[in-house]
C-alpha cells in the first residue's frame, strides 16, 4: 500500500508522540507499504518553524529520510488540481496534500477531520 502521512502525522511519527494511534502506526511501520512525505509539508514545517509556531529540531529534509519514508515532489499539475479541489477548505497545504494523494491513489493518515470527511481519497485515521 502507497501511503501519505499528512505533515502533522509526519511530526508525531518523527518525535515518537503518543498522539498517534496504533492503527496508523502499524501501517506506517509495515515494511511492505511505501510511505510519502509532500514536499508540501517539508515547506510547512519550515515556514511555521520560522514564524515560531512550531519548534522542530534539524532538517525536515533530512528527517524524512532518517524514518525511511519517500519525499513526493509537488508538481505543476499538483497546484493546479489542488486550486481547483470541490472542496471548502482553504488551507493551501491541506489542498494540495489531498490534491496528491488523489491523483496519485495514495492512502492519506491524517486525524484532521475536515480531510477525513473529503470524498475520492482513502483515509486512514492517525489517532
Amino acid at each position: 500500500m502507497d501511503l501519505l502521512l499528512d505533515t502533522h502525522v509526519f511530526l508525531w511519527w518523527d518525535s515518537q508522540a503518543k498522539r498517534l494511534g496504533r492503527r496508523a502506526k502499524t501501517f506506517i511501520s509495515n515494511p511492505s507499504n511505501r510511505v510519502f512525505v509532500s514536499a508540501a509539508s517539508i515547506w510547512e514545517i519550515a515556514i511555521k518553524r520560522r514564524v515560531g509556531k512550531l519548534a522542530f529540531e534539524g532538517s525536515p529534509v533530512d528527517a524524512v529520510g532518517k524514518n525511511a519514508f519517500l519525499e513526493l515532489q509537488v508538481s505543476g499539475r499538483d497546484c493546479e488540481a489542488a486550486g481547483t479541489l470541490d472542496w471548502p477548505h482553504a488551507d493551501p497545504f491541506d489542498r494540495l496534500i489531498l490534491a496528491q494523494a488523489q491523483a496519485r491513489a495514495l492512502t492519506l493518515i491524517t486525524a484532521d477531520a475536515a480531510m477525513c470527511g473529503f470524498i475520492g481519497v482513502a483515509i486512514i485515521a492517525a489517532s
